[in-house]
């Protein structure tokens, strides 16, 4: 830890209104996102993801994988992954993702970034799939990337870096009003790993 994460304020709501976004900096030490980063490199399932974009059916370079407590279905781009089961290295974040946040989770989608040429366009994760209004906990491991929301009628723009080992916890109506991306930045050659923990109905 460094003076940085002393004067984060995890109880911060970072939007300024219609939800709620808080930033709870590193939570793992550096040696653990270190050996969190090279487990989750070499023993996730990763396939590279799928959308259906304009009717054309687009591969992407970036890829993911999709973990839960069971198989659950979960579709978004018009496409729809079936969760693989836990395992022990990923069920161990889960349960320091929940010790930290105060929420319970029921899957993961992990995202991989080779490099900074990789980002995620601006969206919102409101599938029906997902638990109305519930908590969303992206953990970041590896390089440092630019992360930002935009309010869906003002245009209002936040952003803040996801630093090595932190997590961010979206929630309340965050999803209904605002969109996120992960802007691409050529400058950056290291790979990140993000999981993004999620409460699946169904």
């Amino acid at each position: 830890m460094d003076l940085f994460d002393e004067l984060i304020d995890s109880s911060e709501n970072l939007l300024p209104r219609d939800g709620e976004v808080y930033y709870h900096g590193r939570v793992f030490s550096y040696e653990q996102a270190d050996n969190a980063l090279q487990q989750l490199l070499h023993n996730v399932a990763w396939v590279n993801d799928e959308a259906m974009i304009h009717g054309k059916h687009i591969i992407t370079k970036r890829k993911v994988a999709w973990y839960g407590d069971q198989a659950f279905n979960y579709t978004y781009s018009k496409v729809t992954k079936q969760a693989l089961a836990w395992t022990a290295p990923l069920l161990a974040l889960k349960t320091q993702v929940e010790h930290s946040t105060g929420d319970s989770f029921n899957s993961c989608l992990l995202n991989l970034y080779h490099d900074g040429s990789e980002g995620m366009a601006w969206h919102s994760d409101g599938e029906i799939d997902l638990k109305k209004n519930g908590a969303i906990a992206s953990v970041s491991f590896g390089a440092e990337r630019k992360f930002c929301f935009k309010h869906k009628q003002s245009k209002q723009v936040v952003q803040l870096i996801l630093q090595h080992g932190s997590i961010l916890v979206m929630t309340g109506t965050t999803q209904s009003h605002w969109l996120h991306r992960l802007p691409p930045s050529l400058k950056i050659t290291q790979p990140r790993v993000n999981l993004t923990f999620r409460t699946i109905q169904q």
